[in-house]
């Protein structure tokens, strides 16, 4: 028993010296591919390898994932609080993303190429050197970013009418403010890209900015003959039963001014659907013509009326214009 035990314990200790020796064989045998990786290289104030830039993109690489699973963790903490405004949260959001990934690229810079304090001020000179020649509107739309998520003129989930490029109104959704643009998301579900700096340096309006409910101005004209009260009574049943228009505030009617040929009013209506306002306006004005046929109220037409204080018209056969009879017998007594 003795013997066979003594026999297996020499077997184990040659097996082990053995294997030991294959993996050194084999360190030996990839000591040349390890030097060229290890290898140092040096460009300017930076001193990098092969195998120093493959850790700085794993560097980088893990800050993302930090960052998608702390921002994860962090957004399912804010759903336990729904008093918490979207807003609120998407800036919270954004702020982590950006801070973990600053902080991942600056940690694999450093690892990647060695780099200092004094090596990046290199790069952000050199960065503002061309920023100063052809890239200040991405640095100004940049900057825009972080306006839009610190002073918030929208947040996700407004609805706002902002210019186009062609000088026509857009209409649409906020759908998410990045670091150089925001996707407003169209009636039409078409995605329009607008740069931050088009937010921050122009007029817009954002319909959801206090409130989500908001009021829809539709105007009217009718003849001048018309009964106010009736007008009145007349636009108020216009706005009854209106898919997306609230009860509470009611729905009003202002009389604005006397036209040259109409009297003006506009009917004020109440929704927190303010993405459906052209569905509104479209249903309202159905109804105030259908309304309107029905109680005889006139929508009336701009239109001229030439009054002659005796004589009658003719037309000139020598200048073709039309022309008074006293006029015209002048002409061609001359």
């Amino acid at each position: 028993m003795r013997g066979t035990l003594s026999e297996t314990f020499a077997l184990s200790v040659a097996l082990w010296q053995q294997d030991d020796n294959v993996l050194q064989r084999l360190w030996r045998l990839t000591e040349p591919l390890r030097n060229y990786i290890n290898f140092k290289w040096e460009l300017g104030n930076f001193v990098f390898s092969i195998a120093t830039l493959i850790i700085g993109v794993v560097v980088f690489l893990l800050a993302m994932f930090i960052s998608r699973y702390l921002r994860a963790f962090i957004e399912r903490r804010m759903a336990r609080h729904k008093h918490l405004d979207p807003g609120v949260q998407f800036t919270i959001l954004r702020l982590v993303h950006y801070v973990v990934v600053t902080a991942g690229a600056v940690v694999a810079l450093r690892v990647a190429v060695s780099a200092d304090f004094t090596s990046l001020a290199v790069v952000f000179t050199a960065l503002s050197v061309g920023i100063g020649f052809g890239l200040q509107f991405i640095a100004g739309d940049i900057a825009s970013g972080f306006i839009i998520l610190f002073e918030r003129p929208v947040r996700v989930g407004d609805f706002i009418t902002i210019p186009g490029p062609d000088g026509k109104l857009t209409d649409g959704r906020i759908h998410s403010i990045n670091l150089r643009t925001t996707i407003v998301m169209t009636n039409d579900n078409i995605a329009s890209v607008v740069p931050n700096s088009k937010i921050v340096n122009q007029n817009f309006l954002n319909w959801t900015f206090r409130d989500r409910r908001a009021r829809i101005s539709i105007p009217v004209g009718v003849a001048n003959d018309s009964d106010p009260e009736h007008v009145t009574r007349t636009l108020l049943r216009a706005a009854e039963g209106v898919q997306f228009v609230l009860e509470e505030p009611k729905p009003s009617v202002q009389f604005l001014e006397f036209g040259d040929s109409d009297l003006k009013f506009r009917l004020l209506v109440w929704t927190d659907k303010p993405r459906r306002h052209p569905i509104i306006r479209s249903e309202v004005n159905y109804r105030i013509h259908s309304l309107f046929k029905q109680e005889g109220i006139e929508i009336p037409n701009p239109q001229r009326d030439i009054t002659l204080r005796g004589g009658s018209l003719r037309l000139d056969p020598h200048t073709g214009l039309l022309t008074a009879d006293d006029e015209a017998e002048e002409y061609s007594n001359r």
